[in-house]
């Protein structure tokens, strides 16, 4: 079971940026790929991006595809999300979440492919 808790979420003018971080309870995170959702009001749920295990590989849902990065310490057990270039329809509560089968060397961008998710970060890009 892998306990995730994101934090760095707030209130940001159109064009700034903010750094997300989820920081996991495991012995082992980096077994795990993890993935960023969000969810807008009155929307559902939806990718924005994933790592592998090592890091060397990411995916991007074109909405965010060049303002956003992903990255990961495994050392301090960590996975980020910087996004900068924010716009308002970046408006959401984010989620970090493991995949749910570590050692997965694929990286996927379904959300069922993930479980262990954490409670959300609010994410408020004003205009």
């Amino acid at each position: 079971q892998v306990q995730l808790v994101e934090s760095g979420g707030g209130l940001v003018q159109a064009g700034g940026s903010l750094r997300l971080s989820c920081a996991a309870s495991v012995r082992t995170f980096s077994i795990y790929a993890m993935g960023w959702f969000r969810q807008a009001p009155g929307k559902e749920r939806e990718f924005v991006a994933a790592i592998s295990r090592s890091g060397a590989t990411t995916y991007y849902a074109d909405a965010v595809k060049g303002r956003f990065t992903i990255s990961r310490d495994n050392a301090k057990n960590t996975v980020y999300l910087q996004m900068n270039s924010l716009k308002p329809e970046d408006t959401a509560v984010y989620y970090c979440a493991a995949d749910r089968f570590p050692r997965r060397v694929a990286v996927s961008t379904d959300e069922g492919a993930y479980d262990n998710w954490g409670q959300g970060t609010q994410v408020t890009v004003s205009s």
